[in-house]
């Protein structure tokens, strides 16, 4: 369901399928398209027109280069990635099942969950007789405690990303996904540092938060999602003893703080001030695990 104001801006629904709703603009003309209608370009994605016109006043070296490196030679990313098809997500599905399924095998996996997981202890080598491996903080989100703890997330990441990753584009999809989950791991080590984790369920609960924030944003119906948001939180606080809930939250704050900045800098000349507020809540995620926790470890 959608509120009547949402149905009445056309601005959300792609210009050529207006049944289709989109959060993605075309790079040239800025115009809302579905991902059957988006060609992947240098940065970002142009419309069908779009494309006709730029083909049209391609230079003779440019249509000399696109014979030697198009064409029939095409790879097989590239014509996926025109496609529209949520390629990153499909991606980081394969990416952590593989590892996920490896974990399974006698020996390996301990050892691989060993130097995957996060721990706050990792990131100061001054205090503890451990070595500075500050990558944690990311490959956390690629291991998991369980195979049902595997299934759970990529389930949950193959339906949230059918929907975001079409309206926001790869990029953007990449980054919150990467973000939340960094923000999950900051969490755990300013509230729980001599806890470690496993598993991408912080960001998870970015991509459900930013879903929820740009539903809104669109006058979508997300009462159903903010249930499902709500009873998960309270699931992890309750039977806290084996679930971070610390990286839930982490994860939360953060993915709603970047569909925050997505909603805000939807223009092609707010890019530059998207890419910045990015880098910005990255920065000072690695600001507060620099400092917060060794002062919290210390007292």
């Amino acid at each position: 369901m959608t509120t009547p104001e949402f149905a009445d801006n056309r601005d959300n629904f792609c210009y050529r399928h207006p049944d289709r709703r989109s959060f993605v603009l075309c790079q040239r003309c800025l115009r809302t398209i579905c991902p059957e209608c988006q060609t992947q370009a240098p940065v970002g994605v142009i419309c069908p027109e779009c494309m006709k016109e730029q083909q049209k006043n391609r230079t003779p070296a440019q249509k000399r280069a696109q014979r030697r490196w198009g064409g029939r030679n095409s790879s097989a990313t590239m014509t996926l990635a025109r496609s529209g098809r949520p390629i990153v997500t499909y991606i980081l599905l394969a990416v952590t099942s593989f590892i996920g399924l490896v974990q399974l095998i006698p020996g390996i996996g301990r050892e691989i969950t060993s130097t995957l997981l996060f721990a706050a202890p990792y990131l100061y080598p001054n205090l503890f007789a451990l070595p500075f491996e500050p990558w944690r903080l990311l490959t956390a989100m690629f291991v998991h405690g369980s195979f049902i703890h595997l299934a759970l997330n990529m389930l949950a990441l193959w339906m949230l990303g059918q929907s975001l990753e079409p309206m926001l584009g790869r990029a953007r999809f990449l980054a919150l996904y990467l973000i939340s989950g960094l923000g999950g791991s900051v969490a755990v080590a300013v509230i729980a540092p001599g806890t470690s984790t496993v598993g991408a369920s912080g960001a998870i609960f970015g991509l459900m938060a930013a879903l929820l924030i740009i539903g809104r944003h669109i006058g979508a119906n997300v009462t159903g999602l903010l249930v499902i948001l709500g009873i998960n939180l309270v699931y992890g606080f309750v039977f806290s003893q084996n679930i971070a809930w610390q990286a839930h939250l982490g994860g939360l704050i953060i993915g709603a703080l970047i569909a925050f900045i997505y909603t805000r800098t939807k223009r092609r000349e707010q890019r530059i001030w998207q890419i910045v507020l990015l880098a910005a809540v990255t920065v000072l995620l690695i600001v507060v695990v620099a400092f917060v926790p060794p002062l919290i470890l210390l007292a």
